[in-house]
């Protein structure tokens, strides 16, 4: 398979081998793909602006950011960003990843979804974002150049409805604990797919705390 630009490429790597086993395995063949898109379109963003990044941190951190969606991931109570991220730390643990890197990618996964912030962090963690942001969002579409898109879309293919197909994904994944959304843009999900949801209200929280005045 041939990429437009080499430093986009996936690492040619026994632990990038092993990633893409693992998840391969773990996820649907709908997240597979994205979260394959998402490390494409998170590299070549780095290759745009100039960014020093390892791939294979990066590669980590896109392939496994969704997995706390999947059931065999999911906890009772944690967000699922952070069930995802804890599960790709100790993925690298256990491959002899060091645990400052560990930790760069867990940061990355668990910031994925928190608008704003990642842009400003680590470059791995910033473009974890950029991907997510480019393959579900569109936010910066225009910034890649329609070969580069094609060639990513061709390698990994976007499903003929792929965007409610994410939308439904998101929701399976978290409809279990609405709790967890609270401050979070997923719970915008949950309330497309239950019109009744009451998402948790920051200033309510205030509000009615214990504390008097």
């Amino acid at each position: 398979m041939t990429f437009i630009v080499e430093d986009a490429a996936i690492p040619d790597s026994k632990l990038a081998r092993a990633i893409t086993e693992y998840i391969r395995d773990t996820e649907t063949e709908l997240l597979f793909n994205h979260s394959s898109r998402v490390y494409h379109f998170g590299a070549l963003a780095g290759v745009h602006r100039g960014l020093k990044f390892d791939r294979e941190l990066l590669y980590a951190g896109a392939m496994f950011h969704d997995i706390g969606l999947m059931p065999s991931h999911s906890s009772k109570d944690e967000r699922f960003e952070v069930d995802g991220a804890h599960a790709a730390r100790n993925f690298l643990r256990s491959h002899g990843i060091c645990e400052k890197d560990a930790y760069t990618v867990w940061t990355a996964i668990a910031l994925h979804t928190t608008p704003g912030v990642p842009q400003h962090m680590h470059p791995v963690v910033a473009l974890v974002t950029a991907g997510v942001e480019m393959d579900v969002l569109g936010l910066t579409f225009q910034e890649y150049s329609e070969q580069e898109r094609e060639a990513v879309v061709k390698a990994f293919p976007r499903t003929p409805h792929f965007k409610e197909d994410i939308i439904q994904a998101f929701y399976d994944g978290i409809k279990h604990k609405p709790e967890t959304t609270f401050g979070n843009v997923k719970a915008d999900v949950i309330v497309d797919k239950e019109p009744g949801f009451q998402r948790g209200n920051f200033c309510s929280v205030i509000r009615c705390s214990h504390w008097h005045g």
